[in-house]
């Protein structure tokens, strides 16, 4: 099953660290120095970051952030997001899209049980090269 993908940060932003909104409409960059790769390349540590979002696993305290901006943020396509925070989560989606498929599946059949994000976001994806 395909899903979301801006905002997509569903995985993506998990790791970029998308955290509580402030009142001036933007997510926190308190998280934006998580080191992407060393998340990426280790499974353990990835699936830590899907079980946080499927509620099958404890969340560190970034991820149970993620978990409760991440609604927002692929309702209102990530617009409070900062631009490093954008970046890091095409990253991740790239990632887990292209090696983890199995992993995104299960993160959008929560996230995005009727295919609403993935029509809404299907032009960008192709924008991003991102194969859903």
């Amino acid at each position: 099953m395909k899903s979301m993908v801006v905002g997509c940060l569903v995985v993506l932003v998990a790791v970029i660290g998308l955290s509580a909104a402030r009142p001036d409409d933007q997510y926190t960059t308190k998280y934006d120095n998580v080191d992407l790769d060393e998340i990426l390349k280790s499974d353990r540590l990835l699936r830590n970051y899907i079980n946080c979002l499927l509620d099958k696993g404890k969340c560190t305290p970034d991820g149970a952030e993620l978990k409760k901006v991440l609604p927002d943020a692929l309702d209102n396509e990530c617009s409070k997001c900062s631009e490093k925070q954008r970046n890091g989560a095409i990253k991740v989606v790239h990632y887990v899209i292209d090696n983890k498929r199995d992993w995104w599946n299960e993160v959008a059949a929560k996230y995005d049980p009727d295919g609403t994000y993935l029509k809404k976001y299907e032009e960008q994806a192709k924008k991003e090269n991102i194969n859903l």
